[in-house]
């Protein structure tokens, strides 16, 4: 029995999506997570052949479960994670068990923001950055004469925006470090170069060797307590100077890494002098990322990286060519969710082509401190970027949260 074994699963977005594709094209799909209730509400993941709960970060315990799974008969085809953390396990698991087709070394430095840097420190997209190590106090960081302030203090193993924070001037470094050092005692802190300019996230397969870009979208950030992508506009159009140079960037990345194999984003800022690189992951984006592209291309990215991962050859052939926008829904303000209203008629507004509210009654909502904190998206297409995100945030609109505020 062909089986694909995936490390972690979120209710929704492209690590749900990954386990639907695999289970369309005829894979077994085994699941593993550390999640009682996914298990309590089982009914809900009828694409899931297998839910096993388990400790997925503890690699000895799921290769007795791998193995296990073999003695019954299973063929591991594949062995992966869509979510954030697991990417690099579910690599090491896949070296052991099969003929992995993916650098384990390249995902263990995409997926640890430390890594990232120190690897590409020389290269010209590489923005300024500080490295602070654990035993470093917060009061005697000093900077490097490239690196100048604003800045953002981060913990290299931050996903979703967590753990990002903006610092304005010296104290404000202070009291970030010190909170994310009492946070990570034991982790080394990032300091870099705040960089401002449109921000564009490009989502690659590489495959023997041959890059495909399947997609690059502009993103719209909200600044809060932190900086939270709440739009993203898939370019059915790319204006060619921009094709041209994301393309030298990831050129240079794939044959850094030596990459052969895989899939990976990357997040880069357009600013005056040249292209900077904010972060890689080696995975698909989450949330609705796969969606989107399949709105205006008409192909499932995560369908493909999993031809790309089980041996064949992925497609990513456009059927259609579309300009979509998605635009996320966030509050303002803490309380528990006792209503929402308003998803029917954003779901009928002109050119939507999806919506999606995440929190059910009873929910703490919160100001975003990270992507998680994004509670509905809207995704609609159009004929330019400008109609397909009139129609996105028209109908974003809509969708009204009614909280009740704890005293």
């Amino acid at each position: 029995m062909k089986t694909i074994v995936f490390i972690g699963l979120n209710k929704s977005g492209s690590s749900r999506e990954a386990v639907k594709a695999a289970e369309k094209l005829g894979y077994f799909t085994v699941v593993f997570t550390n999640r009682e209730r996914q298990l309590e509400q089982r009914e809900e993941y009828p694409d899931v052949h297998q839910l096993v709960l388990l400790d997925i970060d503890d690699i000895g315990v799921l290769k007795t479960h791998i193995t296990a799974l073999q003695h019954k008969g299973h063929t591991i085809s594949a062995v992966t994670s869509f979510v954030d953390q697991y990417v690099h396990t579910a690599s090491q698991l896949a070296d052991e068990f099969y003929d992995n087709c993916l650098s384990t070394d390249a995902i263990f430095i995409m997926e640890n923001k430390e890594e990232t840097r120190e690897f590409l420190s020389n290269e010209p997209y590489t923005p300024a950055f500080l490295l602070v190590d654990k035993s470093t106090p917060a009061s005697a960081i000093a900077f490097p004469d490239n690196l100048t302030y604003p800045v953002m203090v981060k913990c290299p193993k931050s996903t979703g925006s967590k753990d990002v924070i903006f610092a304005a001037d010296k104290e404000e470094v202070r009291k970030s470090t010190s909170k994310l050092k009492d946070k990570y005692p034991d982790e080394t802190l990032i300091i870099e170069e705040y960089i401002s300019g449109e921000q564009y996230l490009v989502e690659v397969i590489v495959y023997k060797g041959k890059i495909i870009t399947a997609a690059i979208i502009e993103q719209e950030i909200t600044r809060g307590k932190r900086f939270i992508v709440t739009g993203y506009g898939v370019l059915a159009d790319v204006a060619p100077e921009i094709e041209e140079s994301i393309g030298e960037i990831t050129q240079s990345i794939v044959t850094a890494l030596d990459i052969e194999n895989g899939a990976f984003h990357l997040e880069l800022r357009k600013t005056e002098n040249g292209w900077k690189l904010i972060e890689i992951n080696p995975r698909i984006s989450g949330g609705a990322m796969n969606k989107m592209i399949e709105a205006a291309f008409g192909y499932s990215l995560v369908e493909e990286t999993l031809k790309m991962l089980t041996g064949e050859a992925p497609c990513l052939e456009k059927k259609k060519s579309r300009f979509v926008f998605t635009q996320h829904v966030i509050v303002g303000q803490k309380g528990i969710l006792e209503r929402v209203t308003g998803k029917n008629r954003a779901s009928k507004s002109p050119g939507v082509e999806e919506v999606y509210v995440k929190p059910r009654r009873g929910t703490l909502l919160i100001p975003p401190l990270s992507m998680g904190h994004r509670y509905a998206y809207v995704i609609a297409a159009g004929n330019t970027m400008q109609e397909a995100k009139e129609f996105a945030k028209t109908a974003a609109r809509e969708i009204q949260f009614y909280l009740r505020t704890e005293q």
